[in-house]
């Protein structure tokens, strides 16, 4: 097993270079990268970029089409709402609440489900059974519904939405690495490495995680894409962040009565969300694409 190691260090970093130039050559992955990095960075100066604050009013300009309308104003970019806010400012400074507030319940459940879905993989007998029919009646429940369900507990606020989300988006994560750690654990390359003396983190690091890695980036895409829907629907139940945040969702939800005066304070929420989760997704593929092809 000690030359085995040696072999697989060695192999590492002509893999990720390996990885790396198939995922710079895929078009799309490239695209949802450069996305990524943009929706981070407004995420942490989206506050700095905004022309107005957030609650800043301009009276005798409530409801301003964006600039390119013929009513517009190039002062206000896209426009404003019914109380005169500029909507570009609201949209940039809503990033974080809205994307990095998902960043950060993905990043956290990702780590615990990883935790406790390895452990759960390397065992056997009454706790793995006990576990897995838990998480069996906890996926039972649609994730939405069970966040729903701890803010209604809780109370409506940003961060207790985290806290649903995180609760929701735990169990699917747990099952799909436990069962990812379980089956690749049953393999005969793995059989044959225990039997030649191989423990079981030995097994863990060179051998099980590079398998399942690609199972575990597209877990990671779909919980971020679901963190960001769920955070923005909380906010738009009025659940999650409160008026006057510029999350997203909460804006949705304060402008759905203008979608026939003013359509642009609905759309323009509505847009972002649909490019952050169109951008996580392309990133996501482009990168499970990669590691794929680099462990194959």
């Amino acid at each position: 097993m000690p030359t085995d190691k040696i072999y697989a260090e060695k192999q590492l970093p002509s893999a990720l270079r390996n990885t790396w130039r198939l995922f710079y050559r895929n078009t799309s992955a490239m695209v949802g990268l450069y996305g990524f990095a943009a929706l981070l960075l407004l995420c942490v100066f989206g506050g700095v970029l905004a022309p107005y604050g957030i609650d800043q009013q301009f009276l005798g300009y409530q409801l301003l089409p964006p600039s390119w309308s013929h009513y517009g104003d190039v002062s206000f970019f896209l426009g404003t709402d019914d109380l005169g806010r500029d909507l570009l400012s609201r949209l940039l400074s809503g990033a974080a609440p809205t994307v990095g507030s998902a960043i950060l319940v993905t990043l956290w459940a990702t780590l615990f489900a990883l935790l406790l879905g390895v452990l759960a993989g390397i065992t056997r007998g009454l706790r793995s059974a006990i576990l897995n029919h838990i998480l069996d009646t906890l996926l039972s429940i649609p994730s939405l519904l069970l966040a729903i369900i701890v803010v209604a507990f809780l109370g409506p606020r940003l961060e207790h939405a985290m806290l649903a989300v995180w609760l929701a988006l735990l169990p699917r994560m747990v099952r799909e690495i436990y069962f990812a750690v379980h089956d690749e654990l049953e393999k005969e390359y793995v059989v044959a490495a225990r039997l030649d003396g191989a423990s079981n983190l030995d097994l863990l690091w060179h051998a099980i995680l590079p398998n399942v890695l690609p199972l575990l980036i597209t877990e990671v895409t779909r919980s971020l894409s679901l963190a960001i829907l769920d955070i923005a629907a909380l906010g738009f139940l009025d659940l999650g962040a409160q008026l006057p945040s510029p999350e997203w969702g909460a804006m949705l939800g304060d402008s759905l009565e203008l979608i026939y005066v003013a359509p642009w304070t609905v759309m323009l929420p509505g847009a972002a969300l649909m490019f952050s989760v169109l951008m996580i997704n392309l990133l996501g593929e482009g990168l499970r694409r990669a590691v794929e092809a680099g462990v194959e």
